[in-house]
Order: C-alpha cells, then structure tokens, then sequence
C-alpha cells in the first residue's frame, strides 16, 4: 500500500505591510486638514457677506418693521408677510412681467448667441478683431448699459428715432418707453444686446471641441449644412446650451440694475419686474418686513431654478433620458 505523497506547502504568502496604507491614510487626512485650513478665511467671508443678510432677511420677514433705524420697533408677525404678497395682485402682476422679460430675453439670447457664436467660429480675416468687438457690450457694467439705452431710446433726442425717421421707417419720433409693454420689450433688447455676447462664447467653447473629421465625413455621405448643424452641431452642443439657458434664465429673473438705471419700473409700473418690487416695498414704502418676504420669495425660485439646472446637467453628462 502506497502513501500519498507529501502535499507541498503553500507558500508563506507575505502580510500587508500596515505602513503603507496607514501612511497614505495619514498623508491624505493631512492634505485634507492643510485644504480645511487654506479655504477657512474664504469660507467665514463668504458666510459673513452672503451669510448675515440672508439670516437677516428671513429675520425681517417675519417681523413688522417700518424703519430702519436702530430701536425701531418690530413685533413678530409670522407668516402674515408671505400671506400678504400670495394675495397681493401688484406682486403677482410684477410676476407676470418677469416672466415675460426673463423668457423673451433668454431666448432671444440663446438664439443669437448660437448664430454669432458659430460666425465667430468660422476661419475669416480678422476674427480675432471680431472676436474682441464682440466682447465690449459684456464688459460694459449693467449700469452704463442701462443710461446708454435710456439715451438711444429718448422720445426728442434719441439716436433711434433719428436713424429710423432718416430711413423713412417712421414718421414721426416715437416715445419707446412710454408704453408698458412696448417698454418693457425694449428693455428685452437692451438686456439681449449686452449678454449675447456671454452665449456666442459659451457655443464657440463648444464648438471647438467638435471634431472636424465627424463634420467632414457628414458632408462626403451627402449631408446638407442644414443637416449637419441640426444633427451634429446642435446635438453636441446641447450640454453646453443647457447650462447657458438656465444660467442666463436666473440672470434674467432677478433683473435689478438695468430697468433701474433705465425706467425706474414705469410708465405705471409697466416694467416693474419682481425684484425692482421688493426693493420698492421695502425702500420707498418703508415697508422693511413684506420687503424682505418678497426678496425670501425671490431666493427660493432662485434655488428652484438652481435645483432643476443641476438636474438637467446631471442627465446630459450621464446620459439619461430628460
């Protein structure tokens, strides 16, 4: 009877070195700490600046105060406030009036953008000088944009009125912002030709990273420039149009300075959108608390509009379905 041969020994198999994990966990928490330390006076400024007048804002909006002075009297009122602008019809009406500026002037944006965007695209003379010239209405503060469209648009001096009489267009001068609506839609023109710009470079980033070979083969199978752009161009470009429309529809919502510097919120309260409300319920009422609720009101669409851009980026970087 034969013995089964020895069965050899596994070999010894080497312990991980505990060193090396330990140390790596330790250098890691160390950048971690250094990166803590490094961004904490940003972080207490920033919370200082932003911080403070939100916590501020939400205080004042659940208070009854009339005066900003110290001392001043406020009692605590609550939700009455938020009731108050719900029902309030001048509110909702100064509503309806962002909601038409922030969509007229976003798309009209988006639209031109992608056009100038793809000429600045193209390989011609001297587009680099476009290219800078393009840049000048962005650069300009909205305040300035805001007196220089007030001039154009001056019903006895204005440059608009001239050029379109001397072309024979009109008649007579016409009085642009002495009607609400027509107002505010020249206030629409106003804000789409100072941001355009930001949308043709946002489509000329994306354009770029485009791969020409994909446009050539297209045309060598016969496709039109038309098809082209509709199923090349603009699908790649989607992601990139995505941030731009939301982004540009916050800026949008929130429109202060412009209509400011240029109507004041009229004629009769024509142009008035909701953020010129809440600075005029709380300045020129006096009415500090209802302020600071409609200005609240104003933050949480904001942050709703954040929210969903964030979804919709979500889904065009992962791919799925919108």
């Amino acid at each position: 009877m034969t013995s089964a041969p020895p069965t050899a020994a596994p070999p010894d198999v080497a312990a991980p070195d505990p060193a090396g994990p330990r140390w790596r966990r330790r250098r890691g928490s160390g950048e971690g700490r250094l990166a803590a330390a490094l961004l904490a006076p940003a972080a207490v400024v920033v919370l200082g600046l932003v911080g403070w007048p939100v916590l501020r804002t939400v205080w004042l909006s659940v208070h009854d105060l009339q005066s900003p002075m110290p001392g001043a009297l406020s009692p605590w009122v609550g939700a009455a406030h938020y009731a108050k602008a719900l029902r309030d019809p001048d509110l909702w009406s100064a509503v309806v009036r962002t909601l038409y500026f922030t969509g007229a002037s976003t798309l009209l944006e988006v639209g031109l953008g992608i056009g100038l965007g793809m000429l600045l695209h193209q390989r011609i003379r001297g587009r680099w000088l476009l290219r800078a010239a393009v840049v000048v209405p962005w650069a300009l503060p909205t305040v300035v944009n805001g007196a220089m469209w007030r001039y154009i648009l001056n019903p006895q001096f204005g440059p608009l009125n001239a050029l379109l009489t001397q072309l024979g267009i009109l008649s007579q001068y016409r009085s642009w912002l002495g009607q609400p609506w027509q107002a505010l839609t020249m206030l629409v023109f106003a804000d789409a030709w100072k941001n355009t710009s930001v949308v043709a470079f946002f489509v000329l980033a994306g354009l770029q990273t485009i791969p020409g070979e994909l446009l050539e083969a297209a045309e060598m199978d016969g496709a039109t420039a038309w098809r082209r752009f509709r199923s090349i161009t603009l699908s790649l470009l989607r992601p990139m149009i995505v941030v731009v429309l939301v982004l540009r529809t916050i800026e949008a919502f929130k429109v202060f300075d412009l209509i400011f510097v240029t109507t004041r919120g009229g004629p009769a309260n024509g142009t008035q959108t909701i953020a010129l409300y809440a600075y005029s319920s709380a300045f020129a009422d006096q009415d500090f608390g209802y302020g600071s609720a409609v200005s609240v009101l104003i933050v949480v669409v904001i942050m709703t509009l954040a929210v969903i851009y964030m979804r919709m980026l979500h889904r065009d970087q992962s791919g799925e379905p919108a």
